[in-house]
């Protein structure tokens, strides 16, 4: 399929993996629109280009008019946070993409792209492990809806009329990503951020560009009924993906405690921000992804796809660096909190 003049809607369009997917499609001759829920990153988008509908992706009202006139949907949308009912994470992260898949079969579109995650996978998964699994939730609302989300989507692939695409990204970099850099550099301005045992596990990070450059080969490869892993393809230790983002941030290197007590200190953490109401900013499942020595198989996207990662993470870090030069971080967590 060849991209240009496309039209494609993204939901989620305000957040961070939508925003850069809108600004690449357009400056590769595609029409964009999106769905965002959140009125002030809508107009972020539509200042980029697109022409956005705010609303919910569990609306049927909304999905039917947001799809009308499109090619392709890229379905970032989810609910992503640290806890959580199972109810609530099912009600968006299934309920809403099938919502949204079945308002784009009706609507006559042929490709949609349902970004899900490597944590499909479990926190604690083989080395090199593949699309084919196994796939495990560990009793974690977010990893188990992930799961279920690919295998309703995956009942509608019906190609050529409609066509289902998975995408497992796995730990997403960049400017603007609150996870892996405002969040942590917040973190490490106020000296509460801890690396566990050392920062030996393996980091699988994922410069966001690289990424969409996946997303855009698998649609124009067509590879329906296809999951895809997407990583960098680098084997980096956690030590020194927050060492370079410390120094691309200028702040100090963080210390690092064995993995025990960082749980530990987590929990105190959580219950003190529940006693105080508010929402607790990491949970203890964090330091079991953070300590995995393993990476993911993403030899199927380079095979089948010809993915090739372009951007390296000393590039990535200079992207940032350059981009937090005119970045409040503290301000940027809290409004992305």
């Amino acid at each position: 399929m060849n991209l240009k003049d496309r039209t494609i809607l993204i939901t989620g369009i305000g957040g961070f993996i939508g925003l850069r997917t809108s600004e690449l499609a357009i400056a590769q001759g595609m029409h964009v629109r999106g769905i965002e829920n959140d009125p002030n990153n809508a107009k972020i988008a539509e200042s980029l280009g697109a022409k956005v509908l705010v609303g919910s992706i569990c609306d049927p009202a909304v999905a039917q008019k947001a799809c009308q006139g499109v090619d392709i949907v890229l379905h970032t949308a989810a609910l992503v946070k640290e806890g959580g009912s199972l109810e609530e994470f099912r009600n968006v992260n299934v309920g809403g993409t099938l919502n949204i898949a079945k308002a784009a079969m009706n609507a006559g579109v042929k490709t949609f792209v349902h970004l899900s995650s490597v944590i499909v996978y479990g926190f604690i998964y083989p080395n090199q492990v593949t699309e084919e699994g196994p796939l495990r939730s560990e009793n974690n609302p977010y990893s188990l809806t992930k799961i279920e989300s690919e295998q309703e989507i995956l009942k509608l692939n019906a190609p050529p009329n409609f066509g289902v695409i998975i995408i497992r990204p796995t730990a997403v970099y960049g400017p603007r990503s609150n996870p892996w850099v405002v969040r942590p550099l917040s973190l490490m301005h106020q000296k509460r951020f801890v690396i566990p045992d050392a920062g030996r596990g393996v980091m699988n990070h994922l410069y966001i560009d690289n990424l969409i450059d996946g997303i855009f080969l698998a649609i124009e490869k067509e590879a329906y009924g296809e999951a895809f892993n997407i990583s960098d393809g680098q084997e980096t230790s956690w030590k020194e993906y927050y060492a370079r983002l410390a120094k691309a941030g200028n702040v100090p290197e963080p210390l690092s405690l064995p993995a025990p007590i960082v749980k530990f200190l987590i929990r105190l953490e959580w219950l003190r921000m529940k006693i105080l109401g508010l929402k607790p900013v990491i949970f203890p499942a964090a330091v079991d992804f953070s300590t995995s020595p393993h990476a993911y198989s993403i030899k199927k996207a380079q095979t089948q796809l010809g993915y090739k990662p372009k951007i390296t993470l000393e590039e990535g870090m200079e992207y940032i660096r350059k981009w937090l030069e005119n970045t409040d971080v503290q301000t940027s967590n809290q409004q992305n909190k």
